[in-house]
């Protein structure tokens, strides 16, 4: 059954732990634009080929879903009209949408970041403390009357 999944958090919440597991349970096609840059040798810290590519999966996304293929999406979703555009295009194309609202403290966040970086894992680059609570400073976090507006999951964290 077509389905949207989007994992919305900060880096070191969990978001491609969970990810792997939906897209290989359920299973789904799962796109990473973390995963994509390194594998192509770009910078992941480069803001325009990110939006680029970001664009691209959710071009792809749109193709996939009224095929029937559920689709992972786990770019962070920072913002509220991210998150919004994202719900309405799905559902435009009547497909249901879920978001996972993945969080830790900032220190736990810190510490698995650092953990991820140290043990080479694929599309981990270090991101500092300051530039960690930089990304707290802009994340918008979902409040219950979003999570509202999205579907109940079909398989539970």
């Amino acid at each position: 059954m077509s389905r949207l999944i989007l994992l919305c958090g900060l880096p070191g919440a969990g978001k491609t732990t969970l990810a792997r597991r939906l897209a290989a349970a359920l299973p789904a096609v799962r796109l990473s634009p973390d995963e994509w840059l390194a594998d192509l040798g770009i910078d992941l810290f480069d803001e325009a080929t990110r939006a680029r590519l970001e664009r691209r999966f959710w071009a792809l996304t749109q193709e996939l879903l009224p095929l029937g293929q559920p689709v992972v999406l786990e770019s962070g979703f920072w913002t509220r009209a991210e998150r919004d555009e994202l719900r309405l295009g799905a559902r435009a194309l009547g497909v249901p949408v879920e978001l996972h609202y993945l969080t830790a403290p900032v220190d736990e966040l810190a510490r698995r970041i650092a953990a991820r970086t140290a043990a080479g894992e694929p599309a981990a680059v270090p991101i500092s403390r300051e530039r960690l609570d930089g990304y707290l400073r802009h994340f918008q976090a979902p409040t219950a009357e979003e999570l509202a507006l999205f579907d109940p999951p079909v398989m539970p964290r």
